[in-house]
């Protein structure tokens, strides 16, 4: 099943809500997962203050390109580089967020792989639940033992990068002339859908892993 949903709270993650409810056997818990965060800008950050359209809603956020003024699509892939679950907030929530990623990651197990964005104070709780978050270690910090397997897996982390790249480049995820904020989330989640669909999707070969 793949569970869509949004948080578009001005002030973070502190609202939640289902956005819809769409079975996809094609999108399967496989226990090897992948995290990334998306920014989705709805105008050039020096009309900000002039945009009408989601001044209630959209944000100032940060990413690895720089400032932007919009939200972040965060996505959860399997290894298979099928969408697992999503979460669209508001562009100043950080990706590690423990708002978000409690709400995020409350029904998977196994392993997650992530950038250095996702490490959380969190790391103990989730593993004890049952899915251990892999990362790279900042230099000012301990690193934790991985597995052979588990280095090898965490490079394959751009796979859901070129998801990304997909999602804006083959379903137009990035269109920002919306007149309304519904159509925006519409057409969002239009887009995600229509990539569960797409033949070509990235994929990690675990027969050269293990």
């Amino acid at each position: 099943m793949l569970q869509l949903f949004y948080r578009v709270n001005r002030t973070g993650c502190s609202s939640y809500g289902d956005f819809s409810q769409i079975n996809l056997p094609a999108s399967r818990k496989t226990g090897i997962y992948y995290i990334d965060a998306k920014a989705l800008p709805v105008c050039d950050m020096l009309r900000a203050k002039q945009h009408k359209v989601f001044a209630q809603t959209a944000s100032k956020g940060k990413s690895s390109m720089g400032w932007f003024f919009g939200f972040k699509l965060h996505l959860i892939v399997n290894h298979k580089g099928q969408i697992v679950d999503f979460a669209l907030t508001t562009g100043q929530v950080a990706d590690n967020s423990k708002d978000l990623l409690n709400k995020l990651l409350e029904k998977i197990s196994g392993t997650l792989f992530g950038d250095k964005g996702y490490l959380t104070t969190l790391w103990n709780n989730f593993f004890e639940k049952g899915l251990k978050i892999i990362t790279k270690v900042k230099k000012n910090m301990k690193n934790r033992l991985m597995s052979l397997e588990e280095r090898l897996l965490l490079k394959k982390r751009p796979m859901i990068e070129a998801i990304n790249d997909i999602l804006t480049s083959v379903f137009d995820l990035e269109h920002t002339r919306h007149r309304k904020p519904q159509n925006a989330f519409v057409h969002i989640v239009a887009s995600l859908v229509a990539y569960q669909f797409y033949p070509n999707k990235p994929q990690v070969d675990l027969a050269k892993i293990y």
